[in-house]
């Protein structure tokens, strides 16, 4: 009686420690099954840990997808936790693309080539496209913006003319090169010069290459340049002579700085080769009132228009019983 109540109770032992004890599932059997009838997901995505529904992985046919319904096999630890050997910095952004269907990406290339990376992984084709969609975007407000070289050196400027393939505007612009005071308009004139730049740049940008220099000879003025020469030029400064003291005064001859700017346009792509080419940049009527035209032979028959401003001088820039004379 004593061996049957012994063997009896060691098989209770034995049943209740089998009911205590955990139950680990082997991890490769539930990475097979994938997870079907289960209706949440614990993931462990490179360490960063995310907590979702199966149906929010199923909106897509995605890698995600097939990892729910067992189509990719994946590993499950012994908590449960999906474990993914993956980069856990954007998974967070995947999910809330699945989610709600659309999600605000970074502004940063680098971030949303990431991003992109990680759509192209999971093969979340609708964040592919969306990723797609705004580096486009980056790209055509990146092509848009007009970049302008600054010259920093004589030799620099030569070598970007002669190698340069489209025609050549200028504005030497170097305040600091003046030995005499400037007249009252004349810090007007020079912003508007610069101005002025800054809307033919916007204007023919990708037609014309435009340089600024800050560290030439000239206070303001405008250089153009076709196939490798100079063209055309226009100095927008002079010396008035007064009676007590000298000043440097600044124009504006926004007509005449527009006027050469068009006229370059002809040797865009090479249409200014030939005699027929010069003959037309050539072919002008009158200056106009109050502006000089000085050329200089340069090559044969080639020459260079410099055109030298000259406008009577305004009444609050002249004193009082004072005559005033400009002088070349």
């Amino acid at each position: 009686m004593s061996a049957e109540a012994s063997a009896g109770s060691n098989a209770a032992d034995s049943a209740q420690s089998a009911v205590s004890q955990p139950a680990f599932h082997n991890t490769d059997e539930l990475g097979s099954r994938g997870l079907l009838g289960s209706k949440y997901v614990k993931l462990n995505v490179g360490g960063s840990l995310h907590y979702t529904t199966v149906q929010t992985l199923s909106k897509e046919d995605s890698m995600l997808r097939s990892i729910c319904n067992g189509g990719t096999e994946v590993t499950i630890d012994s908590e449960g936790w999906v474990v993914l050997d993956r980069s856990g910095r954007h998974f967070g952004l995947v999910l809330n693309f699945l989610r709600d269907g659309s999600v605000p990406l970074p502004e940063d290339h680098r971030e949303l080539e990431e991003v992109l990376k990680e759509a192209q992984y999971y093969r979340v084709q609708g964040l592919i496209q969306h990723c797609l969609s705004a580096m486009q975007k980056q790209k055509d407000v990146f092509e848009s913006v007009c970049r302008i070289p600054m010259i920093t050196s004589a030799k620099e400027e030569q070598k970007m003319i002669a190698t340069c393939r489209k025609p050549v505007v200028k504005l030497q612009n170097n305040r600091g090169n003046n030995k005499y005071s400037y007249t009252s308009n004349s810090d007007d004139n020079l912003l508007k010069n610069i101005e002025l730049f800054d809307k033919l740049v916007l204007r023919f940008n990708g037609r014309v290459l435009f340089v600024k220099d800050v560290l030439g000879d000239e206070i303001c003025c405008w250089s153009f340049y076709g196939e490798g020469r100079k063209i055309a030029e226009v100095c927008c400064t002079s010396i008035v002579y007064a009676t007590e003291k000298k000043q440097t005064k600044v124009e504006f001859p926004e007509a005449r700085i527009f006027e050469e700017t068009l006229n370059i346009l002809i040797y865009e792509t090479g249409r200014g080769s030939g005699p027929g080419g010069l003959h037309l940049l050539d072919s002008r009527g009158s200056l106009g009132t109050g502006q000089s035209e000085e050329e200089g032979a340069v090559g044969g028959d080639r020459r260079v228009r410099r055109i030298h401003v000259r406008r009577h001088i305004m009444h609050d820039e002249r004193g009082h019983g004072q005559q005033t004379v400009y002088k070349d």
